[in-house]
C-alpha cells in the first residue's frame, strides 16, 4: 500500500487520532527504505472501446487471466480474475491451473449464484473468453449468452480498453513474484488477498472508499434452466449440426462448434443479406455466394441473396 491507502485506513479504523498526511507517512517509508520509486506504465481509463460507461455495479463485469506463475512445488497457476468494473469489487481470484473452459465454468457459476447476473462482461481475445474463428465463441461464453449476458471484446493489442482490470494485476503482480508452497495455500492466500482488496484496502478511484462500500448484488437472479431464444416469426432458424455446421440452401455452412445442438436464427436485411445469430448475439453475415459465415465487416458489398430453403 502506498501512504495515501495506509492513512486512509488509519483514519477510517481509528479516527480519534491525528494522524500525519499522506507526503509525510510517505517520507517515513522512504527513510527506513520500505518504498522504492516505480515507474508506472501508462494505460488509459477502461470505456475506449463502443460501450457505455458502467454507471453501477453489476452493469459490467470484467474478466481474465494472470500471467502463470509457478508455486514452490513446481504447480503451474493460471490465475483467474473477475472484477465489478464501477465498484472495483473483486467478485474471484482463482488458483486455476489452466485457461480452460472446464476450470472457470465452475467459478463464475459460482458467482452467478452468490452475486447474480451482470448485464454484460468484457474480456480479450484469449481463452476461455475467445477463440480463433468468425464467431470468436467458447463453450463458456456460450453459457454467458444464454443467460443474457452481452459480450464486450477488447480489439487485440488495446488492453488499454479493459484498463481497470490490467491495473488491478499490477497490484497483485507481488504475489506472482512470491508464490505460496503448493495450489492449496496459494489458493488461500489468493482468497486472504481478495479480502483485503475488497473489504479494507481504500480505492483513490472511489474517494478512499474501499470497494465494498460500494458494491451490491445484481437483482437478475442466475435462473436454474437458461432460457430458450426468442425469434422473430419470420426468421429462419437452424440447429447446429454436432459438427457446428447448419443447412442451407442445400448445402451447409460452418459456424461454431460451440454451438452444437443450438438453434441459430437467420434473417434478412433489406439489401438482401442474411445475418446470422444466437439468442441476442449477433454471429455474422452468411455470404451466400461462398456458402460460408463472414464477419459483418467482411461481408460482401453485392451478394447473390438466395432465399433460404424452407
Amino acid at each position: 500500500w502506498g501512504p495515501k491507502k495506509i492513512v486512509a485506513r488509519l483514519r477510517r479504523t481509528a479516527p480519534e487520532f491525528m494522524w500525519p498526511s499522506a507526503s509525510t507517512v510517505g517520507a517515513i517509508l522512504a527513510r527506513h527504505g520500505l518504498v522504492r520509486a516505480r515507474k508506472r506504465p501508462r494505460l488509459r481509463a477502461c470505456g475506449n472501446g463502443p460501450w457505455p460507461q458502467p454507471q453501477e455495479p453489476n452493469a459490467v463485469w470484467t474478466g481474465d487471466h494472470k500471467g502463470w506463475f509457478r508455486t514452490r512445488d513446481s504447480w503451474r497457476c493460471e490465475p483467474l480474475t473477475v472484477m465489478d468494473a464501477s465498484s472495483r469489487y473483486l467478485l474471484a481470484l482463482e488458483a486455476t491451473g489452466s485457461t480452460a473452459d472446464s476450470e472457470a465454468w465452475p467459478v463464475f457459476e459460482r458467482l452467478f449464484e452468490e452475486h447474480g447476473l451482470p448485464d454484460r462482461f468484457r474480456s480479450d481475445n484469449g481463452p476461455p473468453f475467445a477463440s480463433a474463428g468468425v464467431t470468436g465463441l467458447t463453450p463458456l461464453v456460450v453459457r454467458f449468452i444464454k443467460l443474457g449476458i452481452t459480450l464486450e471484446r477488447i480489439a487485440p493489442g488495446r488492453p488499454q480498453q479493459n484498463g481497470r482490470h490490467e491495473r488491478f494485476h499490477l497490484t497483485m503482480l507481488p504475489m506472482a513474484e512470491a508464490p505460496e508452497a503448493d495450489r492449496t495455500a496459494q489458493g488461500q492466500a489468493f482468497e486472504t488477498f481478495r479480502h483485503s482488496y475488497n473489504e479494507e484496502r481504500p480505492h483513490e478511484a472511489l474517494g478512499m472508499d474501499t470497494p465494498a462500500q460500494h458494491y451490491r448484488s445484481s437483482q437478475r437472479a442466475m435462473p436454474r434452466t437458461p432460457p430458450e431464444p426468442v425469434y422473430p416469426a419470420e426468421a429462419s432458424v437452424r440447429r447446429v449440426r454436432h459438427n457446428g455446421e447448419i443447412r442451407w440452401n442445400g448445402g451447409f455452412i460452418y459456424v461454431s462448434q460451440a454451438l452444437a445442438g443450438e438453434p441459430v436464427a437467420a434473417l434478412e436485411t433489406e439489401d438482401g443479406q442474411w445475418t446470422l445469430s444466437f439468442h441476442a448475439h449477433p454471429l455474422g453475415i452468411i455470404d451466400t455466394r461462398h456458402m460460408k459465415l463472414v464477419r459483418r465487416s467482411a461481408a460482401p458489398t453485392n451478394p447473390l441473396g438466395a432465399a433460404a430453403d424452407a
